[in-house]
This record gives C-alpha cells, structure tokens and sequence, in this order.
C-alpha cells in the first residue's frame, strides 16, 4: 500500500516525531516545512556522493522514501543534508576499556562524544577487575565493573538530559568474570544504571556446564592482579589479547546456580539480556580479524571495538497490494527492486557521515558494515490475512526476508565491481565464512570473482520511532502491540506528551469500511500471541540475518517461572544470537497507557527515546 503524505497529515504522533527529530533546523527554527522536504534533502545529499548519475540516483533514492517504503535509520534522517556535524550512523561499539584510570577515564570521554553526536554505544566491562582485587602494579582495591557503569550512566544522564532523545548504552560482561552476579543485579533496584540496557556474554561452553551440573570458575588476567603462591591459574582468551593468557581462578560457582540467578533477575527485572557470544563470533563475516563481545544498545548490531553500522528498514506493509482481501499478495518483486536501491543508499552513508572518532571512521570505512532489514512485519501479515503466530506467517516472512538478504548480497557484489571492495576484504577468509558459506551459488560465485563492497548487510532493528513517523506501522518483527492505545513521546523541551494511537493496519481496515468490532483472527496483538510464537518468528529469520536481530519477546505476568527459563534455553537451541524476555514488572515501568485493559506494558530496552533514533 501507498502511504501518502495526506494520511500521514492525520497522524499527530508522526507529525511529533518529525516535528521533534527529523524537521531540519537552523537556531531552533525549522527550515522544512514537510516530510517530502526531508526525503528531498537526504536523497540530494546521499546521490551527491555518486561520481555519475548523481540526478538519476537522487530521483531512485527518492522514490524509495516517498511513501515511507524505506525507512533509514533515525540519524541519517536527521542528519543527511543538514548542514550539522553529526554522525549518520545510530551503532556504535566503544574501544577496550583497559584497567587502568586513564584509560577509563579517556574510554567515558570518547563515549560522551560519541553520544553528543547522536549514536547509542556499547561497551564490554569485562576488562576492568572485580571488585575488592588489588592491583598488580598499585595495591590498589577496584571497585568493579558496576561501579564504574554508574559513571557512565551519570555521563549519559549528562550528555543527553534535554530534548526528545535520551542516552541509549549496553553494557555486556563475560559469563565468567568474578563480578558477574554483581552485575546481574545491577538493575534490580529502581531507578539503577537507567541508560544501560545488560547482557550477560554467554559462551558455549557455559551452557555445556548447566546442562552436565558443572562448577563454574570465574577468573581474571593474572598479570592485572597482585601474585599470590597459591594461585590457580588456566589459560583463556581475553579481550585485548592477540593469544590465550594465564587466568587466575578466583572462585568458583555452579554453573546452575549462576544461571538461575539469571533467570530469576531477568523475570522479576526483564534484564540482563542474554548474548550467545560464541555463535555471534561463528557467524562473523569478518571472523578471521575481530573478536566480537558486545551490541550496539539494542542487541542488532553485534560490533568489535569502535565498530559502526548504519541502519535502515524496508517497510513491509507498503508492498502488499490489494490488501484485507483474497487477493492480498505481498509484491516480491518490488521488494528486490527496493532493496538494490537501498543497499546503495545506505553505502553512500559512509561517505556522507561524519565519526566522532577516527577509530569509528577507520572500521566504518574499512568494513563498509550495513544493517538492512524489515519493518511492519506484523502489519503486513494482518493485511495479508496471516496470523502472527502462524506457518504461513513465518514462511512469508522468511521468504520476505530471505529477498532482502540475497538481493543486498548480490547488489554489493554489483557495487564492489563498480567501486571496489570493502578494504578489509579478503577472498578466501571472507568466502570461508559460515553465513557466507550458506548463500546461494551465484553469490559466492559473484564475490570470489569481484569482490563485495559490504562485510555484512542484514540486521533487523527495533525501529520504534520511525515506525511511528511512518502513520504507526508495527515496529521491527514486534507483533501488533494494541490495536488502540496512549503513549507518552518526549518533545523537544524533554516534557512528555501524550498520543492516542491506532494501528495502521487497523486503521487502514477500518476506513475501508472494514467492522473493527469483529476483527478477522489476523489482527491479533502480543498479549494475545503465547511467548513461543515470538521465538519462533525469531529464530526462522535468523538465517537470513548476518548482524542480528533486536526481538523482545513478550512474556505475560502470569507465566510460570520454568516455562520462562525453557524459553531461554530454547533461544540457544534453535541457533539465535541473543535473546531478551520481558515479563511486565514494577521496576522497568511503561511507557505506554492501554485503553484496553490488560495488555502489556511497552519493551523495557527499545523505548523509543532509548533507540538512538
């Protein structure tokens, strides 16, 4: 469907997000006047960077905006074409923290300016000492990991303590660091570490030792430590360590008890999230040459350090065609069709951004990382007459999916033959690759002979704000979450306001004279779709998916606390990168106010002032 700016006129809470994020501005004054003068800039500015043709592209990138048929991410939107410094890309991955204060301390500032400059950050905590240890090289006693984290929240409250945006960080720690039942509980009381989202960095050999009932050792570098005769020592890879260094064994747990400890902060808090960091590394394109610990803040982008990526979403529900009916049909080849135009568009990005560190730049530059996925998945299947939870559903969205990644693959070898390779390429590392391994013929066939101009390409984002702007659209692969409901939304000031919202594809049915008062068993909203429904949609694309995918499933209040547990466990059968459960609590709140009672409360740690926007 077509999604015009007329409708888009009566939509106050799209015209908020605009008005509030994505307007142009020159001394707090606007200088558009309407969305298609945003799409306008941004498609001049991202063609400017094409040595020819630059008319013809800009007229291509602007066709794929109209309409909202591709949604960039929140910081390309609001900054192509502005005139302002800022970066264009919404992920960043901070550098290693190395323990030591000046390198703390010059880790907090490239993290200030970072987030002044409009990107969400992640950091790996896992190199500062735990709590109580003395130095090596001081005597001095650390104060651990958590809290150093209150630093950096504090900064983040700091940086971005007014307007419509709030600070988004993740913090990950390794499932063996002696603190790591310290930071588990780093969010059970309110109003803790409030610009974090946590994740514990699973590893494989972890979840062997829940399931056989092992002890856990919990360990840290021997050389950061003060010596001791009767230290135990092993042998482990460490971030920062080009090979495996001795560990000291600084105690010990049942791998049982840390795990269950997990689960109960996850369903009492709905954090720490879970990184199966062992298959996230697996998976890695670029796994020959970095090691991977930690997310951008919502869990789609998984980054080495002073990674970047720039993101973007194509819109589902604008290729349906004759929708609501027996004909309904998802159009395919618009599909591929946008998807080649959207890949050039977002590598024209790199060239357009600007770093807030030169570290940034270098890896943005030298992997050409990108994050093309979906939006309004679960609008698109309403309109398609497909039940969330169903077969069909997920098959449609696999083969939806499955479009976008081949046809990105296949538009970045056809751009590498044009512009050359990404500049950390590397024939046959790349082409050994597990998730490259796993792609058509013709795509490893095409990239052995020229090359491809992007390391990754796929990464499905949470996109709550533009899915907003764009008339309110399901966001990310998230179900419905309420055919009618409030949300408060910050505005510029930093007040919230309120909106009444409604559905698109409930509101599309609706004025096409559809009873909104007997819905079809396709409209159907999270709280009504059982936990598994959402893991399974993640886990069918997955294998479409080289970065990741940021999926919050829904869990209700009510569920047993073992059926919880299982799900987690059945995250890491069935292959996912990460995995975050919210069951709704006192403690993360809600931003959402529903006018139908008993529905759950919004995603904990993809709010949309928390997403980078």
């Amino acid at each position: 469907m077509v999604h015009t700016e007329t409708d888009w006129l009566k939509i106050p809470v799209a015209r908020h997000i605009w008005q509030t994020r994505y307007c142009r501005t020159a001394a707090n004054a606007p200088q558009e006047h309407s969305i298609e003068q945003s799409w306008q800039r941004v498609a001049r500015a991202l063609a400017a960077v094409e040595a020819v043709q630059s008319g013809h592209w800009e007229q291509r990138f602007l066709a794929l905006l109209r309409g909202f048929r591709f949604l960039p991410g929140g910081r390309i939107l609001a900054g192509a074409g502005s005139g302002h410094r800022v970066t264009l890309f919404n992920c960043f991955v901070m550098g290693l923290i190395r323990d030591d204060m000046d390198s703390i301390f010059d880790a907090l500032r490239e993290g200030a300016l970072t987030m002044q400059a409009g990107g969400g950050v992640g950091y790996d905590f896992s190199t500062l000492r735990p709590a109580g240890s003395a130095a090596r090289a001081t005597g001095r006693v650390a104060s651990g990991p958590v809290a150093f984290m209150r630093v950096w929240d504090a900064m983040c409250a700091t940086v971005l303590s007014t307007g419509a945006r709030r600070g988004a960080m993740m913090a990950s720690l390794r499932c063996d660091h002696p603190d790591i039942e310290a930071f588990i509980d780093a969010k059970r009381a309110a109003g803790e570490l409030l610009h974090f989202n946590l994740s514990i960095q699973v590893t494989d050999a972890f979840m062997q030792a829940v399931e056989s009932g092992a002890d856990w050792p919990l360990l840290f570098p021997a050389a950061s430590l003060e010596p001791a005769d009767d230290a135990r020592t092993v042998l482990r890879e460490w971030p920062g360590c080009d090979a495996p260094v001795p560990c000291r064994v600084l105690g010990s747990r049942p791998a049982r008890a840390i795990w269950e400890h997990l689960m109960h902060a996850a369903y009492d808090t709905a954090e720490p999230g879970v990184l199966f960091v062992d298959r996230i590394n697996a998976l890695n394109n670029l796994a020959w040459r970095e090691t991977i610990a930690t997310t951008n803040p919502c869990g789609e982008i998984p980054l080495p350090p002073y990674g970047a990526c720039n993101l973007g979403s194509l819109n589902l529900t604008a290729f349906v065609r004759e929708p609501f009916g027996a004909r309904a049909m998802l159009d395919l080849d618009a599909l591929r069709d946008a998807t080649h135009v959207a890949t050039r568009l977002l590598d024209n990005v790199i060239e357009c951004s600007e770093f807030p560190l030169e570290q940034q730049a270098a890896q943005a530059r030298g992997s050409r990382r990108l994050g093309l996925g979906i939006t309004g998945l679960a609008d698109a299947l309403i309109m398609l007459g497909l039940h969330y939870g169903s077969a069909a559903a997920r098959e449609l969205a696999l083969t939806a999916m499955q479009t976008i990644c081949h046809g990105a693959y296949r538009t970045s070898i056809a751009l590498a033959r044009e512009k050359g390779a990404f500049p950390f390429f590397d024939r046959d590392a790349y082409l050994g690759g597990r998730f490259v391994q796993s792609l058509p013929a013709d795509i490893r066939s095409g990239i052995a002979d020229c090359g491809i101009r992007n390391s990754h390409l796929t990464a499905i984002a949470p996109t709550g704000t533009i899915s907003l702007l764009a008339n309110n659209i399901s966001s990310g692969i998230e179900p419905v979450f309420g055919m009618r409901y409030s949300r408060k939304v910050l505005d510029r000031a930093g007040e919230y306001r309120h909106f009444d919202i409604e559905d698109y594809a409930w509101r599309e049915y609706r004025d096409a004279g559809g009873d909104v008062q007997a819905l079809p068993a396709a409209f159907v909203t999270a709280r009504e779709l059982p936990p598994l429904a959402h893991l399974d949609m993640q886990a069918a694309l997955q294998p479409c998916v080289d970065n990741a995918i940021s999926k919050t499933i829904n869990v209700p209040e009510d569920c047993p606390f073992d059926d919880f547990r299982e799900l987690y466990q059945q995250a890491f059968r069935r292959g996912l990168k990460g995995c975050t459960l919210f069951r709704p609590n006192p403690v993360r709140g809600t931003v959402l106010d529903i006018q139908v009672p008993g529905m759950m409360p919004d995603r904990h740690c993809c709010s949309i002032e928390r997403e980078g926007g």
